[in-house]
Formats: C-alpha cells, structure tokens, sequence
C-alpha cells in the first residue's frame, strides 16, 4: 500500500530519514507539503518558502515522485489524501515548536484510531531535546555544559545519501504552488531577498562548500564583523531544512582534518550548531518561553512601550549608526548579521525599554531564517530574561560596538549611504561632527539622517533602575 512522506521543515532529499523510511518500505510514495494556515510564516518566510518548495518539487520530479501541495489544515487534509490515496502508514520529521508538537501527538492519536500508522524520525537536531541530559537526568539550563555533553556525543550517524529513484503515485492532484501567493506582487517587495539569496538543497550545499573551503579558517575572528564576508549564512538553509545539522557536522570536521590549520574556525562555528542544538532543547522543555519570561522575575519588568520609537528602530531611523544599519539589512535582505542582532535587540530592549516580544515578532516576520526556537531564545538572552544570559545588567553601547565590530564603517556605508561621504572618526556618532564635516559629506542632521531618539546614557540609567526594581521585588 502507498506511503505518505510529510515534509514540513525538512525540504531536502538527502539525510531525510523520513523519506529513507518511505523508501526502504519499497511501496509507492506520495511526498507531500502542507501550508497550515494554522502555522504562522512571516512575509520574508513566505517568499523563501516558495522557492525552497519549487527546488523540492523539481529533485522529486526528476526521481518520479511528484510533490503534492495541499494548503489548509494538517488535521483536515492529511485524513482526507490519506483516505484517497488509500495510504497505510505517514512519515514525517519532527518538529518541536510547541504548536507543532500538540498537532503531531493530536495526528498519531487519531490516525492510529482510523489504524494508519505514523512514525516520526529526527532530521532536524544531532541529539533529540531529551536525549542530551545533565548528571541529575534533567535539562540543561546553561549552555557551555550542553555544548560539553553534545560534542562529547560525536561522531555521529552518517548523513543519509538522496535516493536515486522513487516510485511515485499517480494521479493525485497538486495545487499550484504560484497560486498560493507566497511571493509578493503589489507592491513587489522582494528585490533586494531575489539578489541575496536562493533558496533550495543544492544551494545549501554550495553555501556550505564556499564556506568550508574558503572562509572557516577565519571564521572564529572574522564572524563578529558584519562588514567582511566571514559567516556560513547558513542559517534560513538549516531553518526549513535544505541541509541537515549532520551533513554540516560530518563536511566541517572532513574540513578540519583536511586543513588542520582550519581548527579553531571549525570547532568556533560548531559551536555556533551547538546553540541551536540548545535552544530547541529549550524551547521542547519550557514551552511557555515562546511568549513569557524564561526568568519568571522578568515578568514584572516595568517595560516602557513607545510606537515612535519602535517604529523609528523598524525603520532603521534611530540616529546611531549601527543600529540603523542592521535594521535596514534586514529589511532589504531578509538577514542580519548575528553580532548586529545582538546590538539592535540589545538597544529596543534596553535603552528604549520596549517587550523583546515586539522585536521578536518583528524578525519572525522579516527574517528568512525566521526559527522560533532561535528567535525567542536569542531575544531573551539579550533582554537578560533567558537561559544561560549573560549578566542582565549588560547593555551594549551602540558606538562603542560599532568602533569595535565595524571600525572602518564598511558595514554602515553599505546599509546607510547618507553616512557614506563621513569619514572614520564620525561615522559612529555623526552628531558628535563639525558643521563643515557634515556639510562636507552632505548630511542635515534632523533631516537627511536623524539625530539619536534616545541619549545612550540616560537611556542606559533608565534600564539599570528598571532592572534594580525587580531584583528588589
């Protein structure tokens, strides 16, 4: 009898152990995506979607399984093809966001009522949530000891190779992925995502290729300078699963005993994998970290909400430089850099005292790596409320991070060209310029850039006071 392959955040055809499963059955194989409408999928994640599902449907093609696009919800649809297509078993990868998780136990149940079988494979992590436990058998809350006990778990399993051929199901009608409307048209906002990015498996593992071979050796300096090409940009591959923790794992430490000297950006970018290891073991053992403090304290934090100045951070129209700069990154590409990311949550946070909900609501819709589990954790690590974060009373100077990470201000001239003319000295903190100087580079302060919404050190008492209050409650 047929068998139904479910891919959800898996569209890849090598290292699949779902669709290895479906294979090694040796019956005919329906492969099929679901767009729930029930899951929620920003504009930029829409648009990434559509072209990682086109690469997807493509290699399944060609191997003879065509793919079957259905939208609506999983509990509705998966029942009814599964009925047409008179399937015995369904495979699928797990998911472990907590809507995900309720959905797939609620799909078992009722499934094994009807007597289809599902199994449920790990494709997406190298150690499942509650595989990697501490000395006690409970989970982790601190990173580097889960990071300890990952690694110490390596090798692991060889990833799975692409089947060569499948043995598809006729006859089964397919929406048509363009219907859909994944990608915007009126207005077409998607210019500057079309020139940074394609999506697809074969991609993935180009990225991945360059990466190894030309950029690891540095990786473990050049990864905090948005400025330099120095990072995998991995991250919206691993998200909807054009590549697997497993390929990247077995090909960089292939890199690492091929080029020694490669070491040290190897091991720094692995662990790079291991906080994402982390985060989905946090996220599957404290669900409720998706919209509450994972630090109960922080829940009475006196949050100080101002649309003009959440919108003036949207915009990328905040007066600091860096802040700016990495917001308009992320508008016209879909992709910050990760130290950036740091910076400008760390400044709607702190110095403008604003939920990191509405930041981390704001990346899931303009991110193409948009990964919840990432995502939330990433925001409350910076906002002091998470796991493993670093001292909360931790607030990153805007400046001085960018004298820092970006010192020739290549990044800012690149995403803020009315800086572009300024020279070094000022790039950082443009008001602190002479008059002639920003004539000279053509900047109206107030008018062709913004002066800062906030003082960093005011706003930076504000947050400490903020803090003091609910250490003392």
């Amino acid at each position: 009898m047929p068998v139904i392959v479910w891919f959800r955040q898996d569209l890849r055809l090598a290292d699949n152990p779902a669709l290895a499963a479906a294979v090694a059955t040796g019956e005919e194989i329906l492969p099929l995506y679901i767009f729930d409408e029930a899951a929620s999928f920003g504009g930029a994640s829409c648009w990434w979607l559509h072209g990682s599902l086109e690469a997807l449907g493509d290699e399944l093609g060609k191997r003879g399984a065509p793919l079957v696009l259905r939208r609506g919800r999983a509990a509705e649809i998966l029942p009814a093809l599964i009925a047409q297509a008179k399937a015995s078993v369904v495979f699928w990868n797990r998911c472990y966001e907590p809507a995900a998780i309720a959905r797939d136990k609620a799909l078992k149940s009722s499934l094994a009522v009807s007597g289809v079988e599902a199994k449920s494979f790990n494709g997406a992590l190298l150690a499942e949530p509650w595989e990697v436990q501490t000395g006690n058998g409970g989970p982790y809350r601190v990173f580097t000891p889960f990071w300890r006990s990952l690694a110490a778990r390596a090798p692991f399993a060889a990833p799975l190779p692409a089947p060569k051929k499948l043995r598809g199901l006729a006859d089964v009608i397919s929406d048509d992925l363009a219907e859909w409307n994944l990608r915007p048209a009126k207005p077409d906002w998607a210019g500057g995502l079309r020139a940074a990015w394609k999506p697809g498996e074969k991609q993935a593992a180009a990225r991945l290729a360059h990466f190894l071979d030309r950029l690891v050796a540095d990786y473990a300096d050049a990864r905090d300078l948005p400025g330099v090409e120095g990072t995998s940009r991995l991250s919206p591959h691993l998200h909807f699963g054009e590549i697997s923790p497993r390929q990247i794992w077995a090909a960089a430490d292939a890199a690492s005993h091929a080029a020694p000297e490669a070491t040290r950006g190897v091991m720094s970018f692995l662990r790079e994998v291991g906080w994402r290891e982390f985060t989905h073991h946090l996220i599957y053992h404290w669900p409720e970290m998706v919209d509450r403090a994972w630090k109960p304290e922080f829940e009475d934090f006196p949050w100080a909400y101002d649309e003009a100045h959440l919108v003036a951070w949207q915009r990328g129209l905040t007066g600091y430089p860096i802040v700016d700069a990495g917001m308009r990154e992320l508008w016209a590409t879909g992709y910050m850099h990760n130290r950036v990311r740091m910076i400008v949550a760390s400044f709607l946070v702190k110095d403008l005292l604003i939920h990191w909900r509405h930041g981390a609501e704001w990346f899931e819709d303009t991110l193409v790596d948009a990964d919840l589990a990432n995502n939330r954790a990433g925001w409350q690590w910076v906002a002091g409320s998470g796991a493993d974060a670093s001292p909360y009373f931790r607030i990153f100077n805007p400046v001085t991070q960018g004298e820092k990470f970006d010192a020739d201000g290549a990044y800012i001239r690149r995403y803020v060209p009315e800086l572009a003319r300024l020279d070094n000295r000022f790039i950082h903190r443009p008001w602190e310029a002479p008059s002639a100087t920003l004539a000279a580079a053509g900047i109206a302060l107030g008018k062709t850039y913004p002066m800062p919404i906030v003082d960093h050190a005011r706003a930076r008492e504000r947050a400490l006071a903020a803090l003091a209050s609910i250490r003392k409650s």
